[in-house]
């Protein structure tokens, strides 16, 4: 197809990732962000082969690897530290040539920021309506701010909230809590820890580590918990009801600031979309398959979607096909990890039963070594379309 132009709602990874393989097959892109600062505000993030190839495929797949730390040595535990399953990084690296890694996500779009003219993104900025457009200029209208952008496609990255969803299709009940809420942080300083990523699992609970390549480290406590349900010092809850818990999970703790902990509810769109796409508008992310966080692959989702998106227009011959292709492609893989990672959530984190709890832990120290490589190539499997 023919070079257009596009205007993408929102500024976060997926976005931002769109963005740069739109602009990869010659297209002009502006993104769309109402936060007043471009930045990620998340703690980190860990990228499959999966992710990292469609970062590949966009052209900044070096620039991350550069940045990230491998994530070679670890697995889940209990809290008193016996092993329940450990993951072989050598193996998935064999596998896939790479193996999962570690980045905070100020850094990951720090990177992908760093691939987009300053003139392409207008920040601080609500896209307010997509409209057709009166007469030429595209056929869509984006208002944005005052603005009139007009669009050849719009490409709708606006997050879990979705604005866009809820217009495309009003009768969706959008986003749904999982049961779930998660705190995490970045320690203020580097931390000793024997794995490169950690899973500890108890009793309707959850801690976790991802390290740095500064030696600092990511955690994040996932709690059964009522929706709405906030600490007035979050930070002192987590040291109060992780002490017993095997190292380095107080040292974590102990590493971090107050101020550093966020808090936020997990939801997911637990009633699949019929359709990603409506005319020219395609939602991309969280907008199209908001999934729990218990595979590692929401990031990776919307990183495959933007590479997938930008080979559709460049290799079909109106916008209309192009993304009919891209439903066809992304929404089957993307709502199957969706339930994967729920039903993952539930035999994971969420298990609070005691004896179902021993079942589960059972059964996971008698499973073969091989099965959590498995496991993982299940979803990181993939093979990115080639983008410009």
């Amino acid at each position: 197809m023919d070079s257009g132009t596009a205007v993408v709602i929102g500024g976060g990874i997926g976005g931002l990732a769109a963005a740069i393989g739109l602009r990869r097959i010659g297209w002009t892109v502006t993104v769309v962000e109402r936060a007043p600062v471009l930045d990620d505000a998340g703690a980190g993030i860990s990228l499959a082969a999966n992710g990292l190839r469609a970062l590949d495929a966009l052209g900044v797949g070096a620039a991350v690897r550069g940045a990230a730390r491998g994530q070679y040595t670890g697995g889940t535990r209990t809290p008193d530290g016996r092993w329940l399953a450990r993951m072989d990084g050598a193996a998935l690296e064999r596998a896939l040539g790479t193996p999962i890694v570690g980045i905070p996500r100020a850094d990951l779009h720090r990177l992908l920021r760093a691939e987009l003219p300053a003139a392409a993104l207008l920040v601080g900025v609500e896209a307010s309506a997509v409209e057709p457009a009166r007469s030429g200029g595209g056929p869509l209208l984006v208002r944005a701010g005052g603005r009139e952008l007009p669009a050849d496609l719009v490409v709708a990255a606006d997050g879990l909230h979705s604005r866009t969803r809820r217009v495309l299709f009003p009768s969706h009940p959008g986003p749904a809590y999982s049961g779930s809420t998660v705190l995490r942080a970045i320690t203020e300083r580097p931390v000793e820890a024997a794995g490169d990523f950690e899973l500890t699992w108890g009793r309707g609970a959850e801690f976790g580590h991802i390290m740095f390549a500064d030696g600092r480290a990511e955690w994040h406590a996932v709690l059964n918990a009522p929706a709405g349900h906030r600490y007035p010092d979050p930070l002192a809850e987590l040291r109060h009801r992780f002490r017993d818990w095997h190292h380095p999970i107080p040292a974590l703790l102990a590493a971090t600031a107050p101020e550093a902990v966020l808090h936020h509810d997990v939801n997911e769109l637990a009633t699949p979309l019929p359709g990603y796409v409506r005319g020219r508008v395609a939602l991309l992310g969280d907008a199209a398959h908001a999934m729990t966080p218990n595979l590692g692959q929401g990031a990776c989702q919307a990183l495959e979607d933007a590479a997938v998106l930008a080979a559709a227009v460049a290799g079909a011959p109106s916008v209309e096909r192009a993304l009919l292709r891209y439903d066809a492609e992304r929404r089957p893989r993307t709502q199957a990890v969706a339930r994967a990672a729920r039903q993952a959530g539930r035999l994971g984190q969420q298990l609070a039963h005691p004896a179902a709890v021993a079942v589960r832990n059972a059964v996971l120290r008698l499973a073969p070594s091989g099965v959590a490589v498995q496991a993982i190539l299940r979803h990181a499997d993939w093979t990115a379309p080639r983008v410009g």
